[in-house]
């Protein structure tokens, strides 16, 4: 039952944040500098809108609602001509997916900023740091409820724009602040960032895609007569049927989502991420649990159902072109996981290794909801693949963003007491911190996809999706990267809180202020999500149920999923497996095995090392390939025009007034012939030009 309100009302879920940033910018301006002030604001505008979702999201699945609040003027009206008028609304549109989003970025925003509260304390930036986190949440929160695609558009480029500042926040550049290994180079090319250039990086990488999404969006409207996404989705079978019918569906689709795959940083868009570790930790919590790379992951749950029903709807040809965008989709999201989890496991820096993680955690979920695409041409028969892979990288969505999020900021506080990013220099903290040791061990085997928790259920849940399609390439690229996201995993946990630090300081004086426990402020933000994922895990019969129903009344999904996954053969060895993997590698390093000599010894694997530790030399490649090839031609065109230049001004007005001198010496100084001489010099090298033109 769709229910209209007045635009306002439910729209305050992402009005509240802007205001409060606005209201920050206006302080500032006015001199207002406290600190307190700044924190106290973000913080409750993001409660705020954490209360107004989830009044929401109980509208949507207790009184199986959807929320259709548009205002009835236009903030857009155009009348285009042909019979076509853009008319756009401001508003919101809250479905299933569009309520259980905005509760996920919401709390998870909310326990982020009150751990600022305490990080971020005394920062030289704290009041610009909170004006932009508020930003962002606001933006984040309006992408996900956007009615149409242009305020969509906005939140996205939000995003965007707030990532920029925060992951760029210590633009002053001090090596403490920089990832990766000061002086190391892959392929004659620096490894190692500094915040600046990060967040240059990000805001380069991610807008390459924008221009996917905004050349998609705006043939969508030309073909659709409409920017709104339920008006997309009705009429999705004729216009799926008119760019079939031209082998334009594929391309368009593609091209559309390039912004979602940028954004969740998928090959070849991937490298923006790792190096987005340079913010504050808090930052990378909200990153990579609540916004911005799981805007892409809506991206793609929004719009996977439209795309099959429409294909079904119109037709064969459709179907077919519609499987080559599954599946190119589909095999990028494969890669991306695979390739991001070899390199987690040999990194030596704690952030990197969970922004490596995340990145692979993404792959998951989109591979879940393409895998379902893949099944387009059997028709409507396989309706319930393409919804439970809907479902699956939802539930992955929901339980990385809470163990992630606690991870991230469980790593901000190993940071700051071991002044350090890399964790060699840290150990032992468990027995200094064992609320946080406990906390990192919960989420951590969540991450592994260890039963109970959450991570196990939604890891099979992807596993079971990407089966059903029938690919078994990228069923065992899935598998083997639970392999190596339990080893890495394992690795971390390990090597940080039961092993003494390799260099450096004397066990228990790591860091000025020694280890230590969190504070109330940080340590129970990450503490209760660590709960979190065991309580989501042990009551996943309801909250699986309750998700189930949310994709269930979300616009395009015509089967309710499954929320229980399958307890077969298949689970029990892969699961058993993993556990033997975590065992192995708890074993290893327990017993102080030296895996780096052993690695030194041999080239192979030192290539190997090598090869992984330097990101299988993708961004040197991408550097090479699309940043100094075109200064390389810039050069070129410079000398080329530098020389066109000296031609034309100099050397033709050069010889055009020796040739009048000669002329007037000739002709007694009677006339001036060197402007038409200069205008015919000129006409023969334009037309000399053109001929060649014409030639080439």
């Amino acid at each position: 039952m769709i229910v209209s309100a007045p635009w306002y009302s439910w729209s305050s879920i992402w009005l509240v944040p802007f205001a409060a940033a606005a209201v920050m910018a206006v302080a500032w301006l006015l001199g207002v500098r406290r600190e307190r002030f700044y924190g106290l604001m973000s913080v409750l505008s993001i409660l705020a809108a954490a209360m107004v979702s989830t009044f929401a999201l109980y509208n949507v699945l207790a009184l199986h609602e959807t929320i259709d609040a548009v205002s009835s003027w236009n903030w857009v009206s155009l009348n285009i001509g042909s019979g076509t008028s853009l008319a756009i609304g401001v508003g919101s549109y809250l479905d299933g997916l569009g309520a259980i989003m905005a509760v996920i970025v919401s709390w998870l925003s909310f326990l982020i900023a009150v751990y600022s509260l305490e990080y971020m304390k005394g920062d030289w930036g704290v009041q610009r740091y909170f004006f932009f986190i508020t930003f962002f949440v606001g933006s984040m929160l309006l992408l996900v409820v956007a009615e149409n695609l242009v305020l969509m558009f906005i939140g996205w480029e939000g995003t965007g724009l707030a990532s920029y500042a925060l992951i760029g926040h210590w633009y002053t550049d001090e090596e403490d602040k920089w990832v990766g290994v000061p002086g190391r180079k892959a392929l004659g090319l620096p490894m190692y960032f500094e915040p600046s250039n990060s967040g240059v990086r990000a805001l380069m990488f991610t807008r390459l895609g924008d221009v996917g999404f905004l050349v998609g969006m705006s043939v969508l409207f030309l073909v659709a007569h409409t920017f709104s996404i339920p008006g997309l989705a009705a009429s999705a079978g004729s216009w799926m049927a008119y760019l079939a019918n031209n082998d334009l569906l594929a391309a368009v689709l593609f091209i559309f989502t390039l912004g979602a795959l940028a954004k969740s940083a998928q090959f070849p868009f991937h490298e923006w991420l790792v190096t987005a570790m340079t913010g504050p930790t808090p930052v990378s919590a909200l990153i990579h649990a609540a916004t911005m790379v799981k805007a892409g992951v809506y991206f793609v749950l929004r719009f996977a159902p439209i795309f099959f029903v429409g294909a079904v709807a119109a037709g064969v040809v459709a179907e077919a072109q519609s499987q080559v965008y599954f599946g190119i989709v589909a095999a990028l999201a494969a890669l991306t996981a695979f390739m991001m989890a070899t390199m987690a496991v040999v990194s030596n820096e704690f952030k990197l290794i969970l922004a490596y993680s995340t990145a692979s955690q993404l792959g998951y979920m989109i591979l879940a909801a393409a895998a379902g695409g893949l099944l387009v041409t059997q028709g409507s028969a396989a309706l319930a693949a393409m919804d439970q892979g809907v479902f699956a990288g939802l539930a992955q969505l929901l339980s990385h963003a809470v163990f992630k999020a606690a991870l991230f900021l469980i790593a901000g506080w190993a940071l700051h007491v071991a002044e350090s990013r890399f964790i060699d220099d840290m150990g032992n903290y468990a027995k200094y911190m064992k609320a946080t040791a406990v906390a990192m061990w919960l989420s951590g085997l969540s991450l592994a996809a260890i039963p109970p928790l959450s991570g196990f259920f939604s890891k099979e849940l992807v596993l079971e999706s990407v089966a059903q399609s029938g690919y078994t390439v990228l069923y065992l690229v899935a598998v083997v990267t639970a392999f190596f996201t339990a080893a890495y995993t394992t690795r971390l946990a390990v090597r940080v809180f039961h092993l003494p630090p390799v260099h450096a300081h004397a066990e228990g004086h790591e860091g000025v202020h020694g280890p230590r426990e969190a504070p109330s402020l940080m340590l129970g933000p990450y503490f209760l999500l660590a709960l979190g994922a065991l309580l989501l895990g042990i009551f996943w019969p309801i909250a699986g149920s309750k998700l189930s129903q949310g994709v269930y009344q979300t616009l395009s999904v015509l089967v309710r999923p499954e929320f229980m996954p399958a307890i077969d053969i298949a689970t029990i060895a892969i699961t058993s497996l993993l556990v033997v993997d975590i065992l192995l590698v708890v074993a290893a390093y327990l017993r102080r095995v030296d895996f780096m000599s052993a690695v030194r010894s041999s080239r192979l694997l030192s290539g190997i090392h090598s090869f992984l530790f330097d990101r299988w030399y993708l961004n040197s490649i991408i550097y090479y390939a699309f940043v100094y090839s075109f200064i390389g031609l810039s050069l070129v065109l410079h000398v080329v025009d530098h020389g066109i230049d000296v031609f034309y001004h100099r050397l033709l007005p050069a010889f055009a007034r020796g040739s009048s001198t000669g002329l007037r010496a000739t002709f007694g100084g009677r006339t001036d012939y060197s402007l038409a001489l200069y205008l015919s010099l000129t006409g023969v090298l334009v037309l000399l030009i053109l001929m060649v033109w014409g030639v080439i």
